[in-house]
């Protein structure tokens, strides 16, 4: 059986490169040469924090897997190998993946299955040079979108869906607590969507300016005011909506108090602990505060955006990495750089000239060696 390598997650801060057997494909499934995967927040969380979706008792009702599982959902490539029941893409197809395991795939309320979980997760992901799936949960790509573009589509969808669901109406405002890969692109969805204005609260520089690079107004307190003060000032009363896109207690209660009366509060991240609130912030002043997790239908919609112009690789890829290089050069450093906003895993990524200037010399001084000898 052909082999190849792949990351694999044993635990937290336990990721390693392992070589492993090429999955054979079944009826139903295709196999994807990936071209680019990226590195996503819940891959940080697991590698930083894990097991959070990761199942390490018992295998995935869907997947019938466990931990160690190979990482990895936010990925495009190229298929080459259709099984015998695939009728809607054939080889040769450009695809990214909505990585979905439910158990009607993508019919009907998928995201809500009380069982949901991942490819990449809970299924063997894109962290490896070939992927073996259902062929249901692939989107072909538009001819105008690049490979590195189409890896995009999973975090794209995440902030399309978000705005979608949210009460946000054309003209209105809004305020996006986190900027964050997610965070950056919901600026980009609420712009796509028709937002007049919007805000952003972010501590780090790098992300305050690619945040204004989008679009953002970044919300400056002035002196002796705390960021909702900020805000109420600058939005005359307090934003439309608010997006809550950091998982960390007190700004939860900073996007609630950020809405005007009416307003809704959106909560877009996955919380790894209890955050608290005071009912009494959206009761009386009758606000909403609503969740959401993952998407759905969304796919075909985020890559017409694309095709538009919006969620531009260009401006969100801050690096490329090899595989054998994604603990120390992807979750390390998603850790220590707030500069870097989405950093993808290239599976076709050329040794550079100098590197091959320095191998030559190397084989010539040895060859040379070899001829004093």
């Amino acid at each position: 059986m052909a082999k190849m390598n792949a990351a694999r997650w044993y635990g937290a801060k336990d990721v390693r490169i392992e070589e492993v057997d090429v999955p054979e494909v079944q009826p139903h499934q295709v196999k994807i040469a990936v071209k680019y995967t990226g590195i996503c927040g819940t891959d940080l969380h697991e590698y930083l924090d894990g097991p959070i979706f990761i199942p390490t008792e018992t295998e995935h009702v869907y997947s019938g897997q466990k931990a160690p599982v190979t990482l990895g959902h936010e990925f495009a490539g190229e298929i080459v190998e259709v099984g015998s029941a695939v009728t809607r893409v054939k080889v040769g197809d450009r695809v990214t993946v909505e990585p979905i395991l439910a158990k009607h795939n993508l019919v009907g309320d998928y995201n809500l299955d009380p069982n949901l979980n991942f490819v990449g997760l809970a299924a063997d992901g894109g962290f490896a040079k070939y992927c073996v799936l259902d062929g249901d949960i692939v989107h072909k790509v538009p001819d105008s979108l690049s490979y590195e573009q189409a890896a995009l589509t999973e975090p794209a969808a995440v902030a399309v869906y978000a705005v979608r669901q949210s009460a946000l109406k054309t003209g209105d405002t809004a305020v996006v607590f986190g900027l964050g890969p997610i965070g950056l692109l919901i600026i980009e969805a609420l712009r796509a969507a028709g937002a007049s204005k919007i805000y952003g609260v972010e501590l780090s520089p790098e992300r305050q300016a690619k945040a204004e690079e989008l679009g953002a107004i970044i919300v400056r307190p002035e002196e002796g005011e705390d960021v909702v003060a900020a805000i109420h000032r600058l939005t005359g009363g307090g934003a439309d909506v608010s997006y809550e896109v950091t998982g960390v207690p007190v700004v939860l209660g900073q996007a609630l108090a950020a809405v005007h009366k009416a307003g809704e509060c959106m909560v877009v991240s996955i919380w790894e602990r209890e955050a608290s609130i005071n009912p009494n912030e959206f009761a009386i002043q009758e606000k909403s505060l609503k969740g959401i997790i993952a998407y759905r239908h969304i796919f075909p919609k985020v890559l017409e955006l694309m095709e538009q112009g919006y969620f531009s690789a260009d401006k969100l890829v801050t690096k490329k990495i090899k595989l054998e290089d994604i603990v120390q050069e992807g979750f390390i450093e998603l850790t220590q750089d707030k500069a870097q906003i989405k950093i993808l895993l290239n599976y076709d990524m050329k040794i550079s000239q100098n590197w091959l200037i320095f191998l030559y010399g190397l084989c010539y001084n040895k060859r040379s060696n070899r001829r004093e000898i």
